[in-house]
């Protein structure tokens, strides 16, 4: 008893690096203690089946019982996420310009059993599609788009119901979030089990044929993450924006990073915003929003594949069609929650600007499955902890106009 007494006396953060160092050891001692896995798979599975109830439950209970006030900082939430969207994608143009990229095409097959869209029409449709589609099903699927539209359309007419309704709503939202801390407070042994995993199973063969496009996807994203969007929030809050990043790359990017998963890093966000005191009726919509639209790592890679797979077949690459690439990333990233298989199969999109056949386009999705282990766990930790910060950003600058405190 005096053990756990002590383990829980420490902070979150350090008995998760804790985990990340024990699973990193196992897995290069150890790498065929396989049970060890078992770990990251469960803290996954109940991240990921917790979150669209939370989801749900938290938006209509949050727009039932709400005040209102909110629409100014929705409106500068989603204008932060597509801007910094955008800014990814134009400095994934920059940084290829700057270090154009080839990929080695012989032996790699073409990604087989996914089929990619054929244009911006048909992503558009499939998100359309997943607004409206069946509530059940959405919950099931985990289509947050879906959830979020069925929850506030659930929640707005909610707000005429009687008190004993939304105070029951108002509890089945406290019970979620409180079943949500007890799945976190377990993250350190996900992370273990995640971490074991990746370093078990992933060898250096990818660092030795891939290791220049894995250069410029890891230098690209850590960029925007550094660079580009602490100077969004600094111009924003005029104010250091390093504290406020640090603390969402750490509460947030960590997690995300291993779990290499936006939904299950949905409830992780929401109370990392619970933590920094932001008010429950913006974050508990603006967080499953930006699991769709804020796409800063799907905006990096679509473009970046895209760029070298013109580098790789030779293709003339002018500055104003990588400038227009780079909007067409952005929109295709917003949508990539309504493909089946994300960002990697937008990668055709791009590829098609510059008249790229679809098999070459394939065999280059193929070479980002081959290097998945690295680019999803970057782009989930991008996309999920620019979530936070956004959101945070948006509440502050409210703040600042009250005269209150950030507590940054």
């Amino acid at each position: 008893m005096e053990l756990i007494r002590k383990w829980n006396s420490l902070s979150l953060i350090v008995r998760i690096l804790i985990g990340l160092v024990i699973g990193a050891a196992l897995g290069l001692t150890l790498p065929n203690m396989t049970w060890i896995a078992i770990f990251g798979d469960l803290f996954v599975g109940a991240l990921k089946a917790v979150a669209p109830v939370l989801v749900f439950i938290l938006v209509s209970s949050s727009l039932a019982n709400a005040a209102g006030g909110n629409a100014r900082k929705f409106r500068t939430v989603i204008l932060l996420y597509l801007g910094s969207t955008l800014s990814a994608a134009v400095v994934a143009v920059l940084m290829n310009f700057a270090f154009p990229v080839t990929i080695p095409l012989a032996g790699v097959d073409p990604a087989e059993g996914y089929t990619a869209p054929d244009g911006m029409s048909e992503v558009v449709l499939n998100l359309l599609r997943s607004i409206v589609s069946n509530p059940i099903e959405a919950l099931s699927a985990a289509n947050y788009i879906g959830i979020l539209f069925w929850a506030v359309i659930i929640g707005i007419a909610l707000k005429k119901a009687n008190r004993e309704t939304k105070t029951l709503l108002k509890d089945a939202a406290d019970a979620m979030s409180k079943v949500v801390r007890w799945i976190i407070s377990c993250a350190p042994f996900g992370i273990m089990g995640l971490v074991f995993s990746s370093v078990a199973t992933s060898g250096l063969d990818i660092f030795r044929t891939y290791g220049q496009l894995v250069a410029i996807l890891v230098g690209t994203m850590l960029l925007v993450a550094f660079v580009v969007n602490p100077l969004i929030v600094g111009i924003t809050l005029r104010h250091n924006p390093y504290p406020l990043i640090f603390r969402c790359v750490r509460a947030s990017g960590v997690t995300a990073f291993f779990t290499r998963s936006s939904a299950a890093n949905i409830p992780v966000n929401m109370e990392l915003c619970k933590e920094l005191g932001l008010d429950e009726n913006m974050y508990s919509v603006s967080i499953p929003l930006g699991s769709t639209i804020n796409m800063d790592g799907a905006a990096v890679t679509i473009t970046t594949f895209s760029l070298a797979a013109a580098y790789t077949s030779g293709a003339d690459v002018t500055l104003a069609m990588a400038i227009f690439l780079s909007v067409v990333a952005t929109f295709s990233a917003c949508g990539a929650s309504g493909v089946a298989g994300g960002s990697l199969l937008l990668v055709p999109l791009g590829c098609s600007l510059f008249g790229i056949s679809n098999d070459v386009a394939m065999e280059i999705v193929g070479v980002g499955f081959i290097i998945s282990v690295i680019q999803d766990s970057l782009e989930t930790a991008l996309n999920s902890s620019g979530d936070a910060i956004f959101t945070a950003t948006a509440e502050f600058k409210e703040w600042k106009k009250q005269g209150r405190k950030l507590p940054l």
